[in-house]
């Protein structure tokens, strides 16, 4: 997801994720029947977004949060089941999770998400790390199951959906800057990519109200946030139509009618799918200068072969074309991606090709990985992981290279130009510089002016940069 792309390369166990954050409430308790919750989150921005809805519902039932899983009495991990590593990194904080039992035998120790849906037999009977596992599907029933914990059951919902968006939840922004939200507009997936396990775990694609997700821009804009993200799986595919059908939003027009909110308030969205992407899309991101000028458009190979096989639903040249109606369009569009290396089958002359096409499309940002084989997947069911594992490891590598090339090469373009940053905080190296993004999603690193704070946007000449920031200056 592009709020998680802060530097030119991904490293190669970055897996898909950001590493367990603990997630807590922006100052926010409901009235609180002396039970604490901790939650702490795994993968992509739609996970991060969850675990504000399942705030919302706990906050609710009288919860107040801590940032320390040794003083809570429900400790969730929200999951992420895209890579191997995830699964394992899980497992291991459950188990550090469950020493808490020695001590406090009534806590109450939950797995939410996409792993809890397709492991929730091993967490539960195999390896009994676990008292609860909700799917992202069944946040609403987690007051019943909090009650079948405590009684001692085994609590247990893992339905998938063809209705439910929670559109009606206000979520909790957790872990908030007062600056930036999540904004989820649709949830599951229709595209059967064969390594993917997402319609499995996330179920069909359903979009929400288009109304409320308006509303929920307005209200974030009257909190005094200056950014928003929408969110789905494929958002080019969102398509909203009223019970009466009198109405329909696209994507496009969605975009359109959030930016028209508040034109001091940035928009962006992820993640875009090469096979929907319209020019409908990109004269609204035109015509709009809230809106961010910047996509994230993964290809996962540069090879027509291997895109068939991983049931992408678009070739080479497809995906070369709507890369050239962006920079059409959008000239000064940046353009993040997802790599696999190794998948089934792959030649090296067909890693070639997705090393070639990096280089003909010059990636600001990329994520990228080892293909790793996910159970249930149509690739698991259909095709050999035959690929050797050290083969996998030095194709990495050589996309790696490539892609810190590129991006060096992106931002080196931005220099001598001015950029319109908003300012998120201060740098992680010095109190005495900010940080921020500007419209095409790379960070901008200042020194500190006491005319400005967090949430401000300015003006700041690029003067040099390193591989993944660029360095500058505030000018009046």
């Amino acid at each position: 997801m592009e709020e998680l792309l802060k530097t030119g390369i991904t490293l190669k166990d970055h897996d898909e994720s950001r590493q367990g954050e603990a997630l807590m409430l922006d100052g926010k308790q409901g009235n609180t029947k002396g039970r604490k919750l901790y939650i702490e989150s795994y993968g992509c921005a739609m996970n991060f977004s969850d675990s504000e809805i399942v705030a919302s519902v706990m906050i609710d039932m009288g919860f107040e949060t801590t940032a320390n899983y040794k003083e809570a009495d429900v400790i969730f991990i929200n999951t992420c089941s895209i890579r191997e590593n995830a699964e394992q990194r899980v497992r291991n904080r459950l188990r550090e999770f469950g020493a808490i039992k020695k001590t406090k035998k009534d806590a109450v120790i939950g797995v939410l998400g996409c792993m809890a849906e397709r492991l929730k037999a091993k967490f539960l009977e195999e390896e009994k790390l676990v008292d609860l596992v909700v799917g992202p599907d069944a946040y609403r029933d987690l007051p019943s199951l909090i009650n079948q914990a405590d009684e001692g059951a085994k609590a247990v919902n893992v339905l998938l959906s063809r209705e439910e968006t929670y559109a009606d939840i206000s979520p909790i922004r957790l872990n908030s800057n007062g600056i930036s939200a999540f904004i989820s507009i649709m949830r599951g997936c229709d595209n059967m990519c064969s390594f993917c396990v997402v319609p499995f775990t996330r179920g069909r694609e359903r979009s929400r109200d288009a109304h409320s997700i308006v509303q929920e821009a307005k209200e974030l804009s009257q909190a005094g946030y200056r950014e928003v993200t929408l969110l789905g799986q494929n958002v080019d595919s969102y398509k909203w139509a009223s019970e009466d059908g009198s109405q329909s939003v696209n994507f496009a027009q969605l975009l359109a009618m959030v930016a028209e909110v508040d034109p001091q308030m940035r928009v962006r969205f992820s993640t875009s799918h090469p096979k929907d992407i319209t020019d409908e899309v990109l004269h609204t991101m035109a015509k709009y200068h809230n809106i961010c000028k910047y996509i994230h458009l993964p290809v996962q190979s540069g090879n027509s072969r291997i895109l068939e096989k991983m049931n992408r639903t678009y070739d080479r040249e497809w995906y070369l074309e709507r890369v050239d109606a962006i920079r059409g369009i959008l000239p000064n569009c940046a353009i993040s991606t997802d790599v696999i290396v190794g998948f089934c089958s792959e030649t090296e002359e067909e890693h070639h090709d997705t090393l070639s096409i990096m280089k003909l499309v010059g990636y600001d940002f990329a994520y990228m990985f080892k293909y790793s084989e996910r159970p249930g997947t149509l690739a698991a069911k259909r095709f050999e992981d035959d690929v050797p594992e050290e083969v996998k490891s030095r194709r990495l590598d050589e996309v790696i290279a490539q892609q810190q090339a590129s991006a060096h090469q992106q931002l080196q373009k931005q220099i001598g130009k001015v950029q319109e940053v908003l300012i998120d905080g201060y740098s992680k190296k010095s109190k005495h510089d900010f940080s921020g993004r500007n419209d095409q999603n790379a960070t901008v690193i200042f020194p500190v002016d006491e005319r400005f704070q967090p949430g401000n946007y300015v003006k700041v000449l690029a003067e040099s940069c390193t591989k993944a920031t660029l360095i500058g200056k505030i000018i009046d």
